[in-house]
């Protein structure tokens, strides 16, 4: 890994003053060396032209890999728990969506072995001809129990669930209003769909009644909302809207991706903890956050169920959920129910760790969502925190424009049942050293 330029030291012998001139001086030599801005927003007009020519002009990845600050696709090499070791390197990683820590339990991965030995590592078809294994019937089984919802349909991700089952409820006539904030996979679903989509500012619910009352004389209407979203942590509005469906005669569905095993009664979601299973129409769930696995769900009444089976593109036409993944999330689903106490734990290391940021100055939403994001705007800075994050020994995710808007990037960082209080200490420790360092938080 290229060691990045020490821009520390470039103003080490400078009177700085306070944080946010630090803060604007160290942007300012950032920017000198990576104009983030204009090699990936607007990528330089080269002598290539064609369908490939934007291909040839992004020179954002290059720029910052030759500075040393590029921070996605790194090679993990191993896991221990909260531990990774990547480029040989062991790092605290708060990179990670396994938030009740079962992605390496040792039943799991037992349960896992047993069906691959048995069944081999894959279904070799799709759930609509030869893939269906008894398996993925029972899994359907024991989550439509566990939610108590009619019927549930089991998918190779969670993109897919979303996907195909958008696309083929929607017709042309119909509209989905969708929050501004919601997963890529809801948006590739409503634009494969024929219908409509309206997008709502983010938890703005006087904004999505302006949409619906703008909307009234169209018949078929379907609300879409994450229940938590994945890079703010922000919790959906449930309740307003459900009652604005009711009020509008619109469908409900849910994305409880990030809220199963995270909310409500044995985690059982944002729907549980509203109080409001029986009010929602579509409930999408996936196993590779709480579940520690791959794949997704959609539970609903039964008749809606089999319409998606036979409808859903993303579904027939795509092979089967792996058996070993299958009967992995089984027994997580079975550890998760009779092993409260990861919940319990995963919710107490939540708050430890936002009433730490909070006390140094960083804004965290006081909520108890695990995923817990740190703003810090400029996205040349935000790559730059990030890998002095990493030489401290901590592994975090980065979202930068387009995935969040200009200027607005972030270093994401989630938390898990299995960090300790030494992980979570050592993570604070590190934000605090090198947000005082880089003018992002005042010294005390």
């Amino acid at each position: 890994m290229t060691k990045p330029f020490s821009l520390l030291k470039e103003i080490e012998n400078q009177e700085t003053g306070p944080a946010h001139l630090k803060r604007n001086k160290i942007v300012s030599l950032l920017k000198e060396k990576f104009d983030f801005e204009n090699s990936h927003l607007r990528p330089p007009n080269g002598k290539d032209k064609g369908i490939l020519a934007k291909c040839f002009g992004y020179l954002a990845p290059d720029q910052a890999k030759e500075l040393g600050i590029y921070p996605y696709f790194k090679e993990t090499e191993e896991i221990d728990g909260s531990r990774v070791v990547i480029d040989g390197k062991e790092a605290i990683s708060v990179s990670t969506n396994n938030y009740l820590g079962l992605a390496q339990e040792p039943r799991v991965i037992e349960a896992a072995r047993l069906a691959l030995e048995k069944f081999g590592i894959g279904c070799t078809g799709s759930r609509f001809l030869n893939g269906t294994f008894n398996l993925h019937k029972n899994l359907e089984r024991e989550i439509s129990s566990f939610l108590n919802r009619e019927d549930t349909i089991v998918m190779s991700t969670g993109f897919q669930a979303n996907q195909g089952t958008i696309s083929c409820l929607m017709g042309r006539k119909d509209i989905a209003f969708s929050d501004r904030e919601n997963h890529a996979s809801i948006y590739e679903g409503c634009a494969v769909a024929p219908g409509k989509t309206v997008r709502y500012q983010h938890n703005d619910m006087d904004h999505l009644e302006y949409c619906l009352k703008k909307h009234s004389d169209v018949e078929g209407k379907i609300i879409i909302t994450d229940t938590v979203f994945s890079m703010s942590g922000d919790i959906a509005n449930l309740p307003i809207i459900v009652k604005l469906a009711k009020d509008h005669s619109a469908t409900v569905m849910i994305d409880e991706a990030h809220g199963l095993g995270v909310m409500g009664e044995q985690g059982k979601g944002v729907a549980n903890y509203f109080n409001l299973e029986n009010e929602i129409d579509l409930y999408m769930g996936t196993f590779s956050k709480s579940l520690g696995s791959i794949g997704g769900f959609i539970s609903a009444k039964s008749k809606i169920t089999e319409y998606i089976r036979h409808k859903a593109s993303a579904f027939i036409f795509t092979a089967a959920l792996p058996p070993a993944s299958v009967a992995g999330v089984t027994k997580g689903l079975d550890i998760m129910i009779s092993e409260p106490e990861r919940i319990n734990r995963l919710r107490e290391n939540t708050a430890f760790i936002k009433r730490g940021f909070f006390d140094m100055g960083f804004q965290v939403n006081n909520n108890s969502i695990p995923i817990v994001p740190i703003k810090i705007g400029e996205e040349a800075l935000t790559l730059y925190l990030n890998r002095l994050l990493f030489d401290e020994g901590v592994f975090a995710g980065v979202a930068v424009s387009p995935v969040v808007p200009p200027l607005n990037a972030m270093i994401r960082t989630s938390y898990t049942s299995a960090h300790t209080q030494i992980d979570l200490e050592k993570v604070l420790d590190s934000f605090k050293k090198l947000g005082t360092k880089l003018g992002i938080i005042s010294k005390e």
